[in-house]
């Protein structure tokens, strides 16, 4: 089935990207009501985000989000067989110059990179341009383990650390290199390496790792945020390089790079990963949410 998955993606990309996400409408729209054990953790999370909208509200936006899943799973026969000027055409930078000026400045730099729906598509583009150091958590099943490694070194461009390297690993291959670090941050990863601070007013499990490796590589943090438009291409913009960051107070700093991030969704939220069970893990005492 998956090599079928695979050989289906291939003829995918032949087609106009127009007739893609034409595609992807119709699948984002069944898998809405199909996978129900997704709809019902996109439905949670919406209602914890946003508590003032109405059920009718949450429901349609997450039908939205589903389409751009789709989008986004469709997209993979264009990101891994496509051409590499193809996939260009389809991203473009919005102050790429913070980036730039900083890399030329010899300078480290985390790439704050949350997960919206076009984030495989910004980044495919990117490491065109730019080397990239990245983590990576290998799959169970081999042959998808298999392809998705092989795309991700499509570019020969990208540092590819596990996901249980840990922090050391992390650090040396910052301060070896001078390729951006991309990190994604914003999902639940249990409670030994979390603190609790408020996500959409809601006390939610969060890492440190983006002060800690800032201390410790002295790295400029540039959050960049991939946001797709209605013509189906996708514009990656980078905000400028925060400043008094990393503070002495880790926990203030991660609140302050979730309230980035909830600011972000609140721009766009049908593109952000809503299907993810972000607040799972409770505070002492606390019940499911899920």
């Amino acid at each position: 089935m998956t090599k079928l998955a695979f050989f289906f993606l291939y003829c995918l990309h032949f087609l106009p990207l127009r007739l893609i996400h034409l595609l992807a409408q119709g699948l984002g729209r069944l898998a809405y009501y199909a996978v129900t054990p997704r709809r019902k953790i996109g439905l949670t999370n919406l209602g914890l985000c946003f508590p003032e909208w109405t059920e009718k509200q949450r429901r349609n936006l997450l039908k939205q989000h589903f389409i751009h899943m789709a989008m986004l799973v469709l997209e993979y026969g264009v990101y891994w067989y496509g051409s590499a000027t193809r996939l260009k055409k389809m991203v473009r930078y919005q102050d790429k110059h913070h980036l730039d000026d900083a890399l030329n400045n010899g300078e480290k730099v985390i790439l704050l990179y949350p997960h919206f729906t076009a984030f495989e598509a910004a980044v495919y583009a990117l490491n065109q341009d730019v080397p990239l150091i990245s983590m990576y958590s290998h799959q169970k099943n081999p042959t998808l383990d298999a392809q998705i490694l092989k795309g991700r070194h499509r570019y020969h461009n990208v540092f590819l650390l596990g996901r249980n390297d840990g922090l050391r690993a992390i650090i040396k291959q910052i301060k070896a290199s001078a390729a951006p670090f991309l990190y994604l941050p914003d999902q639940d990863f249990g409670r030994k390496e979390s603190i609790f601070v408020h996500f959409f007013g809601i006390p939610t499990a969060t890492i440190t790792g983006l002060s800690r490796i800032a201390a410790l590589t002295g790295a400029k943090i540039i959050p960049a945020i991939p946001m797709r438009h209605a013509d189906g291409l996708v514009t990656l913009r980078f905000y400028p390089p925060w400043d008094a960051f990393p503070s002495k107070d880790a926990a203030a700093d991660t609140q302050r790079m979730n309230d980035f991030i909830e600011a972000r969704i609140r721009e766009m939220p049908a593109q952000y990963y809503w299907l993810h069970k972000r607040f799972k893990t409770r505070p002492e005492g606390e019940h499911s949410f899920y």
